[in-house]
């Protein structure tokens, strides 16, 4: 992270009690599953990565400064940086990128366009990443928005040894094919046996 936008250093950050979201956990609201079931919406994988990242840091405060954008822009040619985009139509509602390491997922940001953009894009993200057979979804630390979507805080132990067991994992973002049908998405996060 960086203090500022416009800060010249970056640092790691290892709170005390860690964020994440069970991947099985997402609580997608009636008004939410009605948005991504409207068939205006569509996710992607990998598509504007750049446009992703710049739509995180486009507030009046952020922790990614051009260097964490040069590094993250490194780490997507390289591989294991990826973003998560919702579309309506050619418009970029909302997007998320992290990176994906065995089978953990760093989620670093997110940004909405249009109302839950954050939210569609976080339930496709979650939905691609479970049937890819990633165990981990880090999110560093835990919002009230995120708590409000099935976010918990964990020990920093019981992190490490989460992240040790996913770190071990063979998973690839690459499974299998990114569905970008929302309403399919909602089908499998909401079916009940």
């Amino acid at each position: 992270m960086a203090e500022t936008r416009d800060a010249s250093e970056i640092f790691w950050v290892d709170p005390e009690r860690r964020g994440i979201l069970p991947l099985d956990g997402f609580r997608m609201s009636r008004s939410l599953a009605r948005r991504m079931r409207s068939g205006r919406f569509r996710a992607t994988l990998d598509r504007s990565f750049p446009q992703v990242l710049d739509g995180c840091a486009d507030r009046d405060e952020t922790w990614i400064n051009g260097t964490i954008r040069d590094l993250m822009l490194d780490l997507h040619a390289l591989g294991p940086a990826h973003s998560f985009e919702v579309w309506e139509g050619e418009k970029l509602a909302g997007g998320m990128y992290g990176i994906a390491l065995g089978g953990a997922f760093f989620g670093e940001s997110m940004f909405s366009r249009v109302t839950d953009g954050s939210k569609m894009v976080l339930a496709a993200a979650l939905d691609h990443l479970r049937r890819c057979g990633f165990t981990l979804f880090d999110t560093q630390f835990l919002t009230p928005h995120l708590a409000s979507l099935g976010g918990v805080e964990i020990t920093r132990a019981a992190y490490r040894a989460r992240l040790a067991r996913a770190l071990a994992d063979r998973a690839s973002i690459d499974a299998i094919a990114m569905d970008g049908d929302l309403q399919a998405v909602v089908q499998r996060m909401t079916h009940t046996s």
